[in-house]
């Protein structure tokens, strides 16, 4: 009897090493959702969550960047059509509708079956995950990520790399990535970049070698989209549009608030305007 209880307990360390060894199981998909976040668990494995409150947004309502929007809509289009269409970056000043300007876009064409994905940047290195995840899936996915940009010594952005173009795996037909960034080209450029030197101080010897290193992440995305800082009629007319949108009546006394309001925030920007219809509209209301 002894040897038995032996020979179980020897099983049973057996299995639980096994177990250690084998991948894990994977959590099942709800794919009837529109929108997903990737998420990774405490043991190191990634998961798609779908999301219960998606924020979708009109297109209307973003205003000052028409350029930018027929761009996107247009790109969105083809993708969703079957037709052959481009990474997008968006870049430049912050608060001006960059991020928004991309969920307005899927909102576009959710009803057309567009899914979108939300990747943190922490988590760029499970993207090849993903696209075995999904890209034997028949729906359409944007893979998104928000303020997406790198520091020195960060090496995510290599995967990154691999997955838009690069990869010994052909680039999946289902999917496309969008990304916004404050950054034109993602990684950070000093002004070393440009000198025309023999050697760095930290041993780079041939300083195009880093320049071509740091550039080749941006241009792997084949539609790039800036955005600029509003002009004070651009910043008006967006208030205008933010504070009649939430019920509020727009006179002098909304204008002269709001022209106070980006003066004390320093900023000009849709997002700017955004808060500062919250904010008067909610002190006025009865």
């Amino acid at each position: 009897m002894a040897d038995f209880d032996q020979f179980i307990t020897r099983l049973e360390q057996l299995v639980t090493r096994v177990e250690t060894l084998l991948p894990p199981a994977r959590a099942a998909v709800d794919w009837s959702a529109t929108a997903f976040r990737w998420r990774v668990g405490a043991s190191g494995a990634g998961f798609l969550q779908a999301v219960k409150h998606p924020h979708y947004v009109d297109l209307d309502a973003l205003k000052n960047i028409e350029t930018q929007k027929d761009s996107i809509v247009r790109n969105t289009r083809q993708f969703v059509t079957g037709r052959q269409a481009n990474n997008v970056l968006l870049t430049g000043a912050r608060g001006t509708g960059k991020s928004t300007l991309v969920k307005a876009a899927w909102t576009a064409f959710a009803n057309e079956g567009l899914k979108i994905i939300e990747v943190d940047k922490t988590d760029l290195l499970h993207l090849a995950d993903i696209v075995d995840l999904v890209g034997e899936r028949p729906e359409k996915f944007i893979i998104f990520c928000d303020d997406l940009s790198f520091e020195e010594g960060e090496i995510s952005y290599k995967a990154l790399k691999s997955v838009l173009d690069g990869s010994i795996s052909a680039p999946t037909a289902n999917m496309l990535f969008y990304a916004t960034s404050n950054r034109r080209h993602l990684l950070p450029q000093k002004m070393r970049d440009n000198l025309d030197v023999v050697s760095y101080e930290d041993g780079e010897v041939r300083p195009n070698d880093s320049i071509e290193e740091k550039v080749s992440l941006s241009e792997r995305f084949g539609l790039w989209l800036s955005f600029y800082p509003f002009s004070q009629d651009d910043y008006l007319a967006a208030a205008h549009h933010w504070v009649t949108e939430l019920g509020g009546a727009w006179g002098d006394n909304a204008r002269d608030a709001a022209l106070l309001w980006h003066r004390t925030r320093g900023a000009r920007s849709g997002r700017v305007a955004w808060q500062f219809a919250k904010d008067y509209v909610g002190r006025h209301q009865n």
